[in-house]
């Protein structure tokens, strides 16, 4: 990881093409401007891991339920052959 040390109205440079410019530095946290190609996504990390952990649950849980409907459908055919 590169750290750098910006003041307020200071920017960096990745690539050719964005630039990330520090607004102002609170004691609540720092302000960014950043300018990139429309093309470039930008996303916060943690809606980024947010979104990540709930696609997950929601996998794990469509499998648990093909995983239990094979288990009925299976219970159900045995019980009617039986």
């Amino acid at each position: 990881m590169l750290v750098l040390t910006r003041r307020a109205n200071e920017s960096i440079l990745i690539g050719d093409d964005i630039t990330v410019t520090i607004l102002g530095v609170t004691p609540g946290g720092v302000r960014i401007g950043v300018d990139a190609p429309q093309d470039k996504r930008i996303n916060r990390a943690e809606i980024v891991v947010a979104v990540g952990d709930e696609n997950q649950q929601a996998v794990q849980s469509s499998s648990d339920d093909a995983a239990a409907g094979a288990l009925l459908k299976a219970i159900g055919t045995r019980a009617g052959t039986t």
